[in-house]
């Protein structure tokens, strides 16, 4: 597909800025980075998501000659602004936490090192796609640890917030964990499982509902999915699919796949739909149920002991409608200047805004028998990798000290690109998924419960905080 236009999106003070560095001739070296303060729902964990599409932007990242025109239209620019935009293209280097990978707050997920100017202009288009994804990848991994291994598939494009919302927002939930989408540009685009079979209006449209079940028999004989709750579910519906399966699929030697259920009592009608279609010979035939789903209420069914074989999940997922924002900042957090670091710190009466200054590094400890991730340490650049005993503390309260042993560590970030060019190989979304599972299952099961989840551990290493502290009691802010 053809890249997007997406060079003029973005914030206006990114071009008054930007111009404002080019008129001063302002050439530091910018260090940026995007992280997050807090977990959507009140969750445990989030996951990373949306690389790929800032790969894409960072590379088609130009101004044409409509640009310019729109921007010298705006008679606040100088026209050697303008003309270093025509001629535009990113020199910089870039490090980002992998998709699929499990997330913390406050961690760096992506570092931008570039001339200020350009760093400046790559900051909302990063921001969006980042926490578009990362939020709907996020939402989606709650909704399949809910589901409890069953099958999660995404069927909210009719629901989403715009076009783009759409499909981007279908790869973000397949990197959560859901295995299909019923958007089909999506699934064509990323070589996912396209799902879907028919919609109330395919019954409605025929004089019966058993004509509406024995055509769609007749053309898709091994893909049969009914819908059966458009008239009544027992009475009618039920009935009239075991009765195309038995004259139509059966003489065939095919079996029907499922029958969805989108409206009613779910929990009680998939109790009786397979009593009724383990009697009528059909104990392989799935049930599959859709209708506003959540985590919450996936969870509640099952507890309820429904017979629930899959979930389609829409609007809820789509949206993210529990917890819609997932809050991605993007921060100076260093200058660069005739070779000399200069850490930044933005400071803030609210503690929880307060930046970590610095070019910095996030290791991820895993305990060497369990293979679970015991804590997040972010740290600065120039500092060795832990090795051995290593002590962590909690920065609001740092009497509150845990030394790890008999551990490995491993940094979050990678590096994608290396004065502009790109370094970094692309995993297909496939291959992300299954990443994102396998990270999973490093976490703690306390850590990603639905309801009060553990709290896991992500702290500062001492030379970063007392950084941070320095800098605090130069402002006098301690």
């Amino acid at each position: 597909m053809k890249p997007e236009k997406l060079e003029l999106i973005a914030d206006f003070y990114e071009f008054t800025m930007s111009n404002g560095y080019f008129e001063k001739n302002k050439k530091e070296i910018a260090y940026f980075d995007i992280f997050f303060r807090k977990v959507p729902d009140d969750g445990g964990y989030a996951i990373m998501a949306g690389l790929e599409q800032v790969i894409e932007y960072i590379q088609n990242l130009q101004f044409d000659e409509e640009d310019i025109a729109y921007l010298r239209s705006q008679k606040i620019f100088s026209e050697e602004y303008l003309t270093y935009l025509s001629h535009f293209k990113f020199t910089g280097d870039v490090w980002a936490i992998p998709e699929g990978t499990v997330i913390f707050p406050n961690e760096p997920l992506i570092t931008v090192r570039a001339p200020l100017i350009e760093a400046q202009l790559l900051e909302t288009v990063l921001l969006l796609i980042i926490n578009h994804q990362s939020l709907i990848a996020t939402k989606t991994s709650r909704i399949v640890n809910a589901a409890q291994g069953k099958p999660v598939m995404e069927f909210g494009a009719r629901r989403a917030h715009g076009v783009s919302a759409a499909v981007y927002g279908a790869r973000a939930a397949i990197i959560g964990g859901a295995v299909g989408t019923s958007c089909t540009l999506t699934a064509e685009k990323f070589d996912v499982p396209a799902s879907g079979t028919m919609a109330h209006s395919w019954i409605q449209s025929f004089d019966s509902e058993y004509e509406a079940f024995k055509t769609y028999a007749e053309l898709y004989p091994h893909g049969c999915t009914f819908l059966i709750d458009t008239y009544h579910t027992l009475e009618s519906g039920l009935p009239n699919a075991i009765k195309v399966f038995d004259e139509v699929l059966k003489p065939q030697g095919i079996r029907p796949v499922a029958v969805r259920l989108d409206s009613g009592d779910l929990a009680y009608l998939s109790k009786k739909i397979r009593k009724i279609l383990d009697e009528a010979g059909y104990s392989d035939c799935k049930i599959c149920v859709t209708n506003s789903l959540d985590e919450y209420l996936i969870s509640s069914l099952l507890e309820q002991g429904a017979k629930v074989d899959s979930f389609g999940v829409g609007e809820n997922l789509i949206t993210a409608k529990s917890d819609s924002v997932f809050g991605g900042v993007y921060k100076l957090a260093a200058i660069e200047k005739e070779g000399e670091m200069i850490p930044k710190i933005k400071i803030s009466e609210n503690v929880e805004k307060i930046t970590n200054p610095g070019f910095k590094k996030t290791y991820r400890f895993y305990d060497k028998k369990t293979n679970y991730a015991l804590a997040d340490v972010i740290m600065l650049k120039e500092e060795e990798e832990p090795k051995e005993k290593y002590e962590i503390f909690d920065q609001h309260n740092t009497w509150k000290r845990k030394t790890l042993n008999n551990f490995e560590v491993k940094e979050l970030q990678q590096k994608i690109f290396e004065n502009g060019k790109l370094v970094y190989q692309i995993p297909t979304l496939k291959e992300t998924a299954q990443y994102e599972k396998q990270q999973l299952s490093t976490i703690w099961e306390e850590v990603k419960r639905l309801e009060n989840p553990q709290k896991y551990y992500v702290d500062l290493s001492q030379k970063l905080y007392d950084l941070k502290i320095e800098m605090l009691n130069q402002q006098g802010k301690i």
